[in-house]
């Protein structure tokens, strides 16, 4: 039956070997003292934690689901008993402030734990990623009282976070959201309008839950431009910092959805309530993207861990499973045997490990834009990030569902009923290509917006930087070859980026209708030059490393150049194609 092991060895192979972050972290005065040896017992002692605390609770919990009694939200049993442990043992405040209770460990630590919570229970790691998230965004914007207020227990998962952007009538189009809040005399707001899709919007796990809530002033501007941001707590603060009385918030009603059965999404009702101005009047957006950018690097890695666990059972699956005959093997062989078995598991492990790479890359950048104390390097840092934002969140998610798919075919019948969980995983992955944006919409923001950030300069150092490690291959045998593959890649990404910025692509229709193959293109190259790196990272620290894991490394990454990479060429086609027949027919001929 399935199981999960936090991929731990991995991770560290990646923080040692690949990235150096001894090194990187030497140049970030506040992260000085995180050494490979502490950063090392942290994963391993949060990968406990999800495989033996909250891993057991996955099945159940999306069994049970989670109800609304009496306005009132009750999460499945045990969850908050593992929300009491696993806020007890400072899990929620890894990468927080210290300032507020947090241990200020690298974005990089943080989002490897991101992983393991997703892949052991994603419905209950979004309960700390999103007030991970409304911290964020507090502390970068509201005054100093609310943050006093506010962050320490927050940090410390006494009271939780979530954000409410989305009504009925306004998803994606920020712009034309309802929700009105009105000035009161003490200097805060009285907000009222309602929210959709709710994640965390309630439950009983947590003291108090504080909501993020974007609403219109009286004669804000139309659109975006007049939107602000407001936080608005379920009960209502003593001046002693105790609990008062309840606010005026109500769960209207819970999302009945395809997965993420344990997570609680609501219909959120702010009938009058009383908020406070979080950041300046009419830039509430800009104030609420802290939070969301955050978030969406996070929903990129949800994909990633639910891949992994899909993975896992899988492979274990395939070892045990006796099926059919080999030509290589005498009897009943097991399914792993048979060549499209292993095609599918090296698709999927193939997409994960490479992911993993990128994630920490930028995880790596993310520390760069908030500790290094030269500002032009934050400034490269950030725009680093700023690019590889919307690549995370929609790469990861889209190959993440994939694999979950993937993992489920392995199985066959038994991937379609619940008992091995891959039904579940399927079931589960499908949000994150949805929530904190669509995927088309990220694709649009990478093409329309991220490739001409600052005059095209992060998307040029980027491949530059891939050509610097194609170079360097070119001493190693086994990373050589891989790279010959890579450049071809590269030099068809590199050519449809002028073709979309500045040549015969870039009309809005044509770059509108190229968007999501270019992100799904820069992904792959990003994932092949990730797979250098690791080839690369292998023989020089080959002595130290077991031969199977070596093994391991080279083959599929060399499965990845020849099996998975060559779509780069049908994506290249398919952008040239440009708009016209997607524009062709009118609205009635649907």
């Amino acid at each position: 039956m399935p199981t999960y092991k936090a991929p731990v060895d991995d991770m560290l192979f990646l923080l040692r070997d690949v990235f150096h972050v001894e090194d990187v972290f030497a140049e970030l005065p506040e992260q000085q003292g995180n050494d490979l040896d502490t950063i090392g017992t942290i994963l391993e002692e949060a990968g406990k934690f999800c495989s033996d605390v909250l891993y057991p609770l996955n099945a159940s919990g999306d069994i049970e689901g989670c109800r609304l009694e009496n306005g009132v939200v009750r999460t499945p049993k045990g969850f908050a008993e593992a929300w009491k442990s696993f806020s007890e043992a400072g899990w929620g405040g890894l990468s927080a402030s210290t300032e507020y209770g947090g241990q200020n460990l690298p974005r990089t630590v943080q989002i490897l734990v991101d992983e393991m919570l997703s892949g052991s229970n994603l419905s209950f790691g979004l309960f700390p990623g999103l007030t991970r998230g409304a911290c964020e965004a507090i502390e970068a914007h509201a005054t100093e009282d609310l943050k006093n207020t506010y962050l320490p227990n927050m940090v410390a998962g006494v009271w939780t976070g979530a954000m409410a952007l989305t009504e009925g009538n306004a998803g994606s189009d920020l712009g034309v959201l309802k929700t009105v809040a009105l000035p009161r005399p003490d200097g805060s707001w009285t907000v009222t309008g309602s929210k959709i899709f709710i994640s965390s919007g309630d439950h009983d796990m947590a003291k108090n839950v504080i909501h993020l809530v974007l609403a219109r002033i009286p004669d804000a501007p139309a659109g975006t431009k007049g939107i602000s941001l407001f936080l608005c707590p379920k009960f209502l603060i003593n001046k002693d910092g105790s609990l008062g009385a309840p606010n005026n918030i109500s769960v209207g009603a819970l999302e009945h959805k395809m997965g993420i059965h344990a997570q609680p999404t609501c219909v959120m009702n702010y009938d009058g309530c009383q908020g406070w101005l979080v950041g300046e009047v009419n830039r509430g957006l800009a104030a609420m993207f802290t939070m969301m950018n955050a978030e969406r690097l996070f929903v990129g890695v949800q994909g990633l861990g639910v891949a992994d666990a899909s993975c896992q059972t899988a492979v274990a699956y395939a070892r045990e499973r006796l099926q059919g005959r080999s030509p290589n093997r005498a009897g009943t062989v097991p399914i792993i045997a048979h060549a499209d078995v292993r095609r599918t598991l090296l698709s999927m492990q193939s997409f994960i490990e490479a992911a993993r790479a990128l994630v920490v890359y930028t995880a790596l950048e993310m520390d760069r834009e908030k500790f290094h104390p030269d500002p032009a390097v934050r400034k490269t840092a950030t725009n680093s990030v700023a690019l590889l934002t919307p690549v995370i969140k929609a790469a990861l998610t889209d190959f993440g569902f994939e694999a979950a798919v993937n993992g489920q075919q392995v199985l066959g019948g038994h991937g379609y009923i619940r008992e091995w969980g891959q039904e579940q995983y399927v079931r589960d992955a499908r949000i994150a290509m949805i929530y904190e944006g669509t995927n088309g919409i990220q694709a649009q923001d990478l093409v329309l917006r991220k490739l001409t950030l600052a005059d095209g300069q992060p998307v040029t150092t980027f491949f530059s930087q891939i050509r610097e490690t194609m170079s360097a291959a070119e001493k190693d045998s086994y990373a050589a070859a891989l790279a010959s593959s890579l450049e071809d890649a590269l030099n068809r990404l590199e050519e449809v980026t002028t073709r979309l910025i500045a040549g015969d692509l870039s009309g809005i229709d044509d770059r509108n209708a190229a968007a999501v193959d270019y992100l799904r293109l820069f992904a792959l190259v990003s994932f092949g030059w990730m797979w250098v790196r690791m080839v690369m990272a292998c023989s020089v620290a080959e002595q130290s490393l077991s031969v199977e894991f070596v093994q391991h490394k080279r083959a599929v990454a060399a499965f990845f150049m020849e099996k998975i990479l060559p779509q780069s060429a049908s994506l290249v086609q398919q952008i040239g194609a440009g708009a016209s027949s997607i524009m062709a027919l009118s609205d009635e001929m649907f």
